[in-house]
């Protein structure tokens, strides 16, 4: 396989991903932390790094809104929950010092 069609994989596979998490708003990021040690600001900032990198100023709102679909005040007030005393605990043994 050239890189080419290398790359168009690897970014459709991406896009895909971020319609999935986009339309599973059920699926909270503590979860997605404690179960993966990743979550849709991880994915924010992995594609704010990548723009940076290419010499793009991409900035941590921006980057989000990418993800999200909306700006992140705007999805935490429609979709987050409090976590529970459970999913914290949960989080603080997976991710020590975070």
């Amino acid at each position: 396989m050239d890189e080419a069609t290398k790359t168009q994989l690897e970014a459709a596979a991406f896009r895909r991903l971020v319609s999935h998490l986009r339309n599973r708003t059920d699926v909270q990021n503590i979860d997605m932390m404690n179960l993966a040690g990743f979550c849709r600001n991880c994915l924010a900032n992995w594609y704010q790094d990548a723009a940076n990198e290419k010499g793009i100023t991409l900035d941590k709102p921006q980057a989000r809104e990418i993800i999200y679909g909306m700006p992140y005040d705007e999805w935490r007030e429609k979709y987050q929950k409090e976590a529970s005393e459970a999913q914290q605990a949960a989080f603080a043994k997976a991710n020590p010092g975070h």
